[in-house]
């Protein structure tokens, strides 16, 4: 592909979305004929970089160039099966206990069951979607060196803007190769160092990419921006913590080595800053079409942002919303226009509230128990999103086609309860720890208060998914406590029977997709595949 068709690429897809800041503002259409202008007419323009930055965060957001459909990223597969943040939470949520699919899509069944093997299309997905990023960061990158801005005679002004960019994309490259490093083990690994071109990227060990990760994040902390300083939707120092806290916390998993201590002092300044759990709003208002401006937005570290106008997909949060909608359900009240019969929870999981209010589990007309995965009557429903405003009324797509819930991929909440493992685990105060819990549970309303005495690692795993379900974290945190391979603990389908069974420590992690090895031969499958 020419060079000039992957700019033209990439001002298309950013004037279809809003993007993700200002980056909120919509931006003008910028036509390029790609047989006659080269990239660095592209450039001539200093806002393209900040053009080309929205793209790497629409990259999390979006799928392809044409809004909802048509000119895909990636080719080989549906573009809403094949969108970012949709992959990484089917894989991430249908294989635990938190939830269940009934559609029969290709392999999609075998995710449910844990019986997936390297010709998933869906796992094909997602780890094309991670080298996708990390390819975008790498060219952006490769674009905004000292060399090159020196050559176009960029502003000083937009270079001092471009320090922060360039940082804000290294954060995406480590974002998608944890990704990667979480659910495949050994990947592939480029950097902007790597010439543009024909070759095989050298497969590179966990511990290899775990050090890649922690480097570059502790790395460009100086050149993110301050604690809630940055557009709402962009990463700050805090976002880079955060995720540098979650590397830690998981590296007994991935390295074989303890970081606890780690974690908790990458934790710390993220407990400080200037982000809140705001206690007078209600746990609902974070999944709501307005949850940028609820109030929910202040515990929002990392959001993906969606528009139902701007940001048009089958993915993203529009997947979760509708394809959690079926049987007595009415649409209306989750400010869609019809449900698409798929997602529901599994009873194990259901058993874990007992009265909670952060249950919203939707029960008329559906059985606890799930006797056939394929009936959406099977399983209860999950009501946790809604394209509702909290002041009344849905969102921006009058239609109902598509929402506008950003999706909180970190936020507050979770790392007060990364703080309660942590003090678990012997890092930190069980006092304290009592604490962050119960802000969280006077924030939902009609939580009993806990005690220091309750801080245990099976409590906690229970209260993340209490107050963390169906935010793609199930399938990591039961790895991180032992309770997702083997028969530690069960749920209905795991292994592929009703009651559920062991299954092998070889599903911790994915198959290397078999498609990519056949483009890259050079590639090891993973053990057991």
């Amino acid at each position: 592909m020419k060079k000039s068709r992957i700019i033209k690429m990439l001002v298309l897809s950013v004037v279809t979305i809003l993007s993700m800041t200002s980056c909120t503002k919509e931006l003008d259409k910028i036509e390029i004929d790609e047989d006659i202008y080269s990239s660095e007419v592209f450039y001539q323009d200093e806002a393209s970089y900040k053009q080309f930055l929205a793209k790497l965060y629409a990259g999390l957001a979006v799928s392809g160039q044409q809004g909802p459909a048509g000119n895909s990223d990636i080719a080989g597969i549906d573009e809403g099966f094949g969108q970012y943040l949709r992959a990484y939470w089917v894989m991430n949520e249908i294989t635990t206990d938190e939830a269940i699919i009934a559609w029969a899509d290709g392999n999609l069944p075998s995710l449910n069951n844990h019986t997936w093997a390297s010709n998933n299309e869906f796992i094909y997905a997602m780890f094309s979607r991670c080298m996708y990023q990390v390819s975008l960061c790498n060219e952006f990158l490769r674009q905004t060196t000292a060399d090159k801005l020196n050559s176009r005679n960029v502003s000083a002004a937009t270079r001092a803007q471009i320090v922060n960019f360039r940082a804000e994309a290294r954060f995406l490259r480590a974002f998608s190769y944890w990704h990667l490093m979480d659910m495949f083990g050994n990947v592939p690994f480029t950097t902007e160092n790597d010439a543009v071109g024909f070759s095989f990227p050298q497969q590179k060990s966990r511990a290899f990419i775990f050090d890649f990760v922690v480097s570059e994040l502790n790395s460009i902390d100086a050149d993110l921006l301050a604690s809630g300083s940055n557009e709402f939707g962009r990463v700050d120092k805090i976002a880079g913590k955060m995720l540098l806290a979650k590397v830690y916390l998981n590296a007994q998993v991935y390295i074989n080595q303890n970081k606890f201590a780690e974690a908790s002092a990458a934790l710390a300044p993220v407990l400080s800053s200037t982000y809140s759990i705001n206690t007078s709003s209600s746990y609902g208002k974070v999944f709501m079409a307005d949850n940028d401006s609820n109030g929910s937005q202040s515990e929002m570290i990392f959001p993906i942002r969606y528009s139902g106008l701007n940001t048009q997909t089958y993915g993203g949060t529009t997947f979760i919303t509708h394809a959690a909608i079926g049987g007595s359900m009415n649409p209306a009240n989750f400010g869609v226009n019809g449900g698409w019969f798929g997602l529901r929870t599994r009873q194990e999981f259901v058993a874990k509230f007992a009265g909670d209010p952060r249950g919203m589990f939707y029960t008329s007309g559906q059985t606890l128990s799930i006797g056939n995965i394929g009936n959406f009557g099977d399983g209860y429903a999950v009501e946790k999103y809604k394209n509702i405003k909290s002041t009344g009324g849905q969102g921006s797509d009058v239609s109902g086609n598509f929402v506008d819930i950003d999706f909180p991929v970190f936020r507050l909440a979770d790392a007060y309860l990364m703080y309660a493992e942590l003090a678990a685990r012997g890092q930190g105060s069980a006092s304290q720890a009592a604490t962050y819990v119960n802000t969280l549970r006077t924030r939902a309303g009609g939580s009993a208060t806990i005690t220091a005495g309750d801080i245990t690692l099976d409590f906690v795993l229970d209260e993340r998914g209490r107050e963390l379900y169906w935010e793609g974290h199930r399938r990591q945190d039961l790895i991180r406590f032992g309770k997702y391979t083997g028969s530690n603990y069960n749920w209905q389908w795991k292994g592929g029977v009703q009651a559920g069974t062991s299954i092998d420590d070889k599903f911790k992690i994915f198959p290397i997709p078999a498609t990519a090895i056949g483009s890259n031969p050079t590639l090891q499958q993973n053990p057991g595949y």
